[in-house]
């Protein structure tokens, strides 16, 4: 999960990350979703157009932004 991401986003204002990166991406919500919660990789292309569209001003790292963390049970 890119809890990193998700929180940046929610900082920035976006009450539904998933969007945010959907629009970034010009993908699909479930797609964003897949990717946000680890299921579907993405690439550092999409990794470079989420920043530049969101964080081009803030100094995140694409190692903290693309951080995964693993669900516990």
């Amino acid at each position: 999960m890119l809890n990193n991401l998700r929180a940046e986003l929610v900082r920035k204002g976006f009450n539904t990350p998933s969007e945010a990166v959907a629009d970034a991406l010009k993908c699909t919500s479930k797609t964003a979703r897949n990717k946000l919660d680890g299921i579907s990789p993405v690439t550092v292309p999409e990794a470079v157009k989420i920043i530049e569209t969101y964080f081009a001003n803030d100094n995140f790292t694409i190692e903290y932004l693309f951080a995964e963390v693993k669900a516990t049970a």
